[in-house]
């Protein structure tokens, strides 16, 4: 990627004081969150990762994101500490090979903290093929739940793996672009560039 960062994190709790603040001031977490900074063509993002796997991947610019660190803090019983560990050293791997276009799906493992309902949704939002998109009716259809396209589009706001759970594959029935929480400057980015590295024909996915 471009602007490669220092490996060992150096100034990253510096630069996002708002991140570790708030873990140094609690001792009785069972848990680390490992975080670190990945540049990639669209800018920084953040990515952590415990011992099972990545649990987040956003962008900096994502509304909302000191809320969803304590909430993932929360679910984890977990600190958010500087540092690295295999799982992000093979996010960033697999991040590299997907921004030359050379990989359309991620085995990175995941830790992805939810109800069922939660993580049914975001198991669908794996299934949307690189190149495609859906909207939020046909994504509701796949999950044999047509009355939930609310709930589904809900849930799909707090998908904390951008990119890799690709909720930027959803868009309105009308084909419009719909909101995303980074930006809709990189939802259509993303989208356009995985219609140019996609050897499947530009559409819907039904």
């Amino acid at each position: 990627m471009n602007n490669k960062l220092p490996s060992d994190n150096t100034g990253f709790a510096e630069r996002y004081p708002w991140i570790f603040e708030k873990s140094s001031s609690s001792s009785d977490k069972k848990a680390n969150i490992k975080m670190t900074e990945l540049s990639t063509p669209l800018g920084l993002m953040l990515a952590g990762a415990t011992s099972k796997g990545v649990c987040l991947l956003e962008f900096t610019n994502r509304i909302r994101l000191e809320e969803e660190f304590i909430e993932l803090q929360r679910l984890l019983d977990a600190d958010m500490v500087v540092g690295r560990n295999a799982h992000l050293d093979q996010l960033e791997n697999e991040l590299t090979e997907y921004f030359v276009g050379n990989r359309k799906t991620f085995s990175v493992p995941l830790h992805t903290p939810g109800n069922d309902f939660s993580q049914a949704v975001w198991k669908t939002l794996q299934q949307i093929p690189y190149g495609k998109t859906c909207s939020y009716k046909e994504q509701a259809e796949m999950m044999n739940n047509p009355k939930a396209i609310r709930a589904i589009a809900s849930t799909n706001g707090r998908n904390r793996l951008a990119i890799i759970v690709p909720c930027h594959r959803v868009i309105g029935s009308d084909g419009k672009m719909t909101g995303y929480a980074a930006g809709i400057d990189k939802k259509k980015w993303l989208l356009q560039f995985e219609r140019n590295n996609s050897e499947i024909e530009e559409g819907y996915l039904f």
